[in-house]
Parts: C-alpha cells; sequence; structure tokens
C-alpha cells in the first residue's frame, strides 16, 4: 500500500514538471480573476436550448404580447439558429440531438409557425428528425417514447407531453390529447410532508411545483371519472395555496427556467393565466433572459463553483488554506451568509445546509453543503490551532444537517432522505463520498458526542461505497454523465470523487479490502493513450474529466499505493498542458446533469479542476518540484 514509485519518477526528466508549474500558475490566475464584484464565483452556465423552447412557451401562453413580444421572437430565433444539422436539437450547443428536446422545441416553434415561415422551415426539419427516431410522428408513437425514456419517474416525461399536447403534437382533439398525458396526483400535495417518504411518489422531491400545476391542468383538460374529480376538485384551492408559499422570493423554482416554465405553462393551460404563481414566473422569466435570447437551465451555481474555486486554489499551498492576500476574509463571510438558518418552505429541510446558488430558489443539498463545510475550513485562519467560533458553529451545524440526510442504506442523497429510489432521490457515491471528506476534515474539531455519531455515518457510508462499486472497479455518479458512452455515465467523475474522499479517510479508516487498489486499476486502465480521459476515445476526451481523474490519482498518489505509475500521471498533466494552452483556454464540455438529465457545461469547470490537478499533482512531489524551482531560477 505504502510503496513508491521512486524509479519511474527518477526516470523523468527534471524539466518535465517546467510547463506544467507554468499551465497551473496561469490557471490559477485566470481563476481569480473570474471573480464578481461581490468577491465570490458566478461561472457562467450554457445556455440550454429546451430552457429557451420553455421560456418562450410560457410567455407565449402566460406573458404580455405588447411587452413579451420581443423577447419571444428572440427566443425563436436563437432556437432556430442553434438547431443541429440533423433538425434536432440537445440540451447545450455542443450536446447531440435528443428525442426530450427536440419535442419541446418542436412544440414551441410549432405554436408559432403559422406566421412565421423560418420557424415553419425549421419545425419540418423537427419532424424529420423525430420520424426517424421514432419510426412516425404519430401522437400515441411520440407518447410512447417519451415514457420509455423515463421510466415510472414522471418528473420530466409529462412535462414534455405537456407541451406536445398544447401544441397538437398529441392530436388536435383537446381531451384526446390531454389524456395522452400521465396523470399526476397533485392532490396528495395537501398530506403532511413527512408522509411523502412513504407516499412513492411518480415524481422526485423538488419537482412538487410541477406535480401540482400540471397534474392540476391535466385534470382540466381530462378529468377522472368519480369521485376521483370531487377530490381533485376540493383539493385545487388548497394545493393552489400551497403552491403560492414554496414559491421563492423571485418567483423562480429552484431558480431554474425548465420547472419554473412548466408550472407557468401549465397554470396558463388550465385557465389560471393570472394566477400569482404565474405572474411571478413570467417576472423571473423577463429577469433570466440573456442579451442573446437564449436562458440557461439554472441563473447560477454561484455557491458551488465557488466552493470548488476555493478548495482547487487551496490545493497547491503548503497549509492546505485559501491565501489571505487573495481575499479569504471577505470570502469566509459570504460562504458562511449561505448557509441556510431556517427549515426551508420548499423541502422542510431544516437549518444547517447550503443550497448551489446564493439566489432565494436555492434548495439545501448534500453536495453543496459537504463543498461548503470543505471551502469554509480552507477558509479558516492559517495561524491558529482550532478555526474561529462562527466557522465551528456554521461546520457543526453543517455536518449534523449531512448526519441528518444519510439514507438507511448508507448513502447520502441529493435533497431528502428516504424519498426512494427515482433519479436525484437515491443514494449515490459521489454524493456519499463528498459527504466523508467533509465530515473527515473537520473531524478534529467537533464535539466528542458529534465526533461518535460521524464515526458511525463514516462506517455506513463506506458500506454503502463497497456495494456501490462495481465489479470493474468504479463508481457511477449522479450528477454528471458522458453523453460519447452508451449509458451516459461518468465514470471517471465518480471513481475520481470516490478516490479523493478515500485519499484522506485511509489515514485513519479501515477500507473495506481493495477497495482503493480495484478504483485505481480501473481508472488506469480507462485512460487514453495521450494522457486524457472521457468517453471511448481520445477525441471524446475532456479537459474536466482529464483534470478529475489526475487529482484522484494524485491524491492516492504514490505515498498510498503501488498502482499509480508515475508516467500515467505525468502523461495526464502534460495533457492538460497542451488542452489548455499551458493554462490560458479552457473550453468546455458538456458533462454535467442537471434536473431529469438535462445536460450542461459550466464555463468555470474546465478551469478550477485545472487547478486543483495540477496543484495537488505537483504538491504531491515536492522534491521534484523543488528541483524544477531551482533550474527556473538558475535559467
Amino acid at each position: 500500500m505504502k510503496k513508491k514509485h521512486a524509479a519511474a519518477a527518477e526516470a523523468v526528466p527534471v524539466g518535465s514538471l517546467l510547463p506544467i508549474r507554468a499551465a497551473q500558475a496561469a490557471a490559477r490566475a485566470q481563476l481569480l480573476g473570474a471573480r464578481c464584484a461581490d468577491g465570490h464565483w458566478e461561472g457562467r452556465l450554457s445556455s440550454s436550448a429546451l430552457s429557451t423552447a420553455t421560456a418562450v412557451m410560457a410567455l407565449e401562453l402566460a406573458g404580455n404580447e405588447e411587452l413579451d413580444r420581443r423577447m419571444i421572437a428572440d427566443g425563436q430565433r436563437w432556437l432556430i439558429a442553434n438547431q443541429n444539422a440533423d433538425g434536432g436539437w440537445g440540451d447545450t450547443i455542443l450536446s447531440d440531438s435528443n428525442i426530450s428536446t427536440t419535442l419541446i422545441c418542436w412544440s414551441a416553434l410549432r405554436m408559432m409557425a403559422r406566421r412565421d415561415s423560418v420557424a415553419a422551415a425549421a419545425c419540418q426539419l423537427a419532424e424529420k428528425w423525430v420520424a426517424r427516431v421514432c419510426g412516425d410522428t404519430h401522437p400515441a408513437t411520440l407518447a410512447r417514447k417519451v415514457a420509455e425514456r423515463y421510466g415510472r419517474d414522471r418528473t420530466f416525461s409529462v412535462p414534455i407531453l405537456m407541451v406536445c399536447a398544447l401544441s397538437g403534437l398529441l392530436g388536435e382533439e383537446d381531451r384526446k390529447a390531454w389524456r395522452r398525458v400521465l396523470s399526476l396526483p397533485f392532490e396528495l400535495a395537501t398530506v403532511p410532508r413527512w408522509c411523502f417518504a412513504f407516499l412513492r411518489l411518480p415524481v422526485v422531491s423538488y419537482a412538487l411545483p410541477a406535480l401540482i400545476a400540471i397534474g392540476y391542468a391535466r385534470f382540466v383538460h381530462a378529468p377522472p371519472p368519480a369521485p376521483l374529480s370531487w377530490v381533485r376538485r376540493w383539493a385545487w384551492p388548497r394545493v393552489s395555496k400551497l403552491l403560492r408559499e414554496i414559491q421563492p422570493q423571485g418567483g423562480g423554482f429552484l431558480e431554474a427556467t425548465p420547472l419554473t416554465s412548466f408550472v407557468t405553462i401549465a397554470l396558463a393551460a388550465a385557465g389560471e393565466k393570472t394566477h400569482p404563481v404565474a405572474d411571478a414566473g413570467i417576472g423571473f422569466l423577463r429577469r433570466s433572459v440573456r442579451a442573446d435570447g437564449s436562458w440557461p437551465i439554472d441563473t447560477n451555481l454561484a455557491t458551488w463553483a465557488t466552493t470548488l474555486a476555493i478548495k482547487a486554489v487551496a490545493v497547491a499551498e503548503k497549509d492546505g488554506g485559501f491565501p489571505a492576500a487573495d481575499g479569504r476574509d471577505r470570502l469566509r463571510s459570504w460562504l458562511v451568509r449561505q448557509q441556510f438558518q431556517e427549515v426551508h418552505p420548499f423541502t422542510h429541510a431544516p437549518p444547517g445546509g447550503w443550497a448551489w446558488t446564493d439566489l432565494p430558489g436555492g434548495v439545501p443539498d448534500a453536495d453543496d453543503t459537504a463543498g461548503a463545510l470543505l471551502a469554509l475550513l480552507a477558509l479558516a485562519e492559517e495561524d491558529s490551532s482550532a478555526p474561529d467560533r462562527d466557522l465551528l458553529d456554521a461546520a457543526s451545524a453543517g455536518c449534523q444537517w449531512l448526519l441528518g440526510l444519510q439514507n438507511r442504506d448508507g448513502g447520502m442523497p441529493t435533497f431528502c432522505r428516504g424519498w426512494g429510489a427515482l433519479p436525484f432521490d437515491r443514494s449515490a457515491p459521489d454524493l456519499t463520498a463528498h459527504a466523508l471528506r467533509a465530515w473527515h476534515a473537520w473531524l478534529p474539531f467537533l464535539s466528542p458526542d458529534l465526533q461518535k455519531v460521524i464515526a458511525r455515518a463514516t462506517v455506513q457510508g463506506l458500506k454503502f461505497l463497497k456495494h456501490a462499486q462495481r465489479a470493474d472497479g468504479s463508481w457511477a455518479p449522479l450528477w454528471f454523465g458522458n453523453q460519447h458512452l452508451t449509458e451516459e455515465e461518468n465514470t471517471v467523475y465518480g471513481t475520481a470523487k470516490v478516490l479523493l474522499a478515500l485519499a484522506v479517510l485511509d489515514s485513519g479508516v479501515v477500507l473495506p479490502e481493495r477497495m482503493v487498489e480495484r478504483a485505481v486499476a480501473w481508472l488506469v486502465s480507462a485512460q487514453h493513450q495521450d494522457g486524457s480521459w472521457g468517453g471511448v476515445a481520445a477525441s471524446d476526451a475532456s479537459i474536466e474529466e482529464t483534470a478529475l481523474a489526475l487529482d484522484a490519482l494524485s491524491a492516492i498518489g504514490v505515498e498510498k499505493i503501488a498502482d499509480v505509475p508515475w508516467e500515467a500521471l505525468l502523461r495526464s498533466a502534460h495533457c492538460l498542458v497542451e488542452k489548455t494552452s499551458v493554462g490560458t483556454r479552457f473550453p468546455s464540455a458538456p458533462i454535467g446533469f442537471y434536473f431529469a438529465k438535462l445536460w450542461y457545461f459550466e464555463e468555470i469547470y474546465p478551469v478550477v479542476w485545472t487547478v486543483s490537478a495540477l496543484g495537488r499533482f505537483l504538491k504531491a512531489y515536492p522534491a521534484r518540484a523543488e528541483t524544477d524551482t531551482a533550474k527556473l531560477d538558475t535559467a
């Protein structure tokens, strides 16, 4: 376990680290320069065809004709300009066409095709693409294909079918078309929230607004027979009030354009165009449109991006802390303020967690809370024996919040404990590993009682990771994917995230037998000849995945395991140097999954993960780095 690759390391020319150091320094400078005026990071999410299409439909159905005419036209033009050559649309401008986004874009343009010949031509191309993929465009076929794509999870299939029904793709006869939209039991929103884990709802936890609004729209257009229709008619005033109560101040549910648009579209379709929730939703869409006429899937990932950046910069520092000279105190105050201090009205999550954004539509979740905890420790005063009281209080609350989220199987879900096996509510290896890292980092500073609870939770978390590890040694994550792979699973991301946790846990926790060795062997075997990772060929590789793999293998390093060949690490580092033009250019790849498997890319990801990977790689080999420094000084 502890054997080093000294011989392999010595065989590498001393000068080979010079471009790596230069790339890391340039990338670090670019990352620090990307902060907003308030001192933190916001990043920039990719524009989304799906978001743009749903926003255009919402404005068309529930907006003001005079006020929103220009915005609708701009969105329409953006959709047409970004239609793929095959006639379909992908979630981002770098994504392959898929049936979900294509149907929604086709629906949005179809509503305008009668008055616009360019939109009509785009619809014809979309129709041909759908016919090729589905065999035909009969309403029954479209409904079946959408249902098949998402299985028993109706979180996204029902909204797609709703917009198809409204645009006439499911048939011109209203009630018959709406019968093809799967029914949602919106009346169940009236039951106490703690019951949701037992109800096995057909939508995930975050989709409660869609459950209510779309369920009601479907009821209005295609009511069920009595007595169920009586129950739903009775329930509507109550769930309508609940919908208003859980809508964030800014009007955007989860700060997400698709979810907010779907709710607004459904209310308009149900004859509730003047509903306060629809009005606030339209306001959110007006404020979040971009200058080019598009919308992203979410307003921003400011908290997530900031914690990633803080951790990446801190990795290369000798003490593992974020430098005071780079704005540590300001960042610390900002991050502490993002912690939720009250029960969340949407998920009823207790205080103590963090969301992905600093905006009112955010919801506390496992990944962002773990990231915030790790970032807070990096922001502590470097010359003190323990973190400040304010940090320790925030961290204790955050650690306890994560403990309350842990599922019975030992894994961590995203938002709500015990909701079941639907996507984004089930336990996930990447989320579990992140929580384990956060607990382990703060463990020495917490109370003895909390330390004991975390020790037990860590054992349970490791049991989950052992169970979730695949036969080949890899782990599949929840929130990231790879569109070049058949199952779209990004096992490079998942395995890297788990290894980053196991690298620190190995120093004080007994790990399941050969868990690390198997994971490292798989990750090394997945590397391309040019040193990159991602997809089935080097041409499919990304900066993001290459950096994540290098980061994880460097964390395990030659200090911990004999199966990490130095050549693989060095080749990967030089690959990043080349791909980023020595730390100056960072093209993004659509590796991110959003809700319901919507693809996105985030401009900060390749920068932040390159900074972290190269920083950790150089720090893992201090003797060689010192030699390179001496040579650089001599030169």
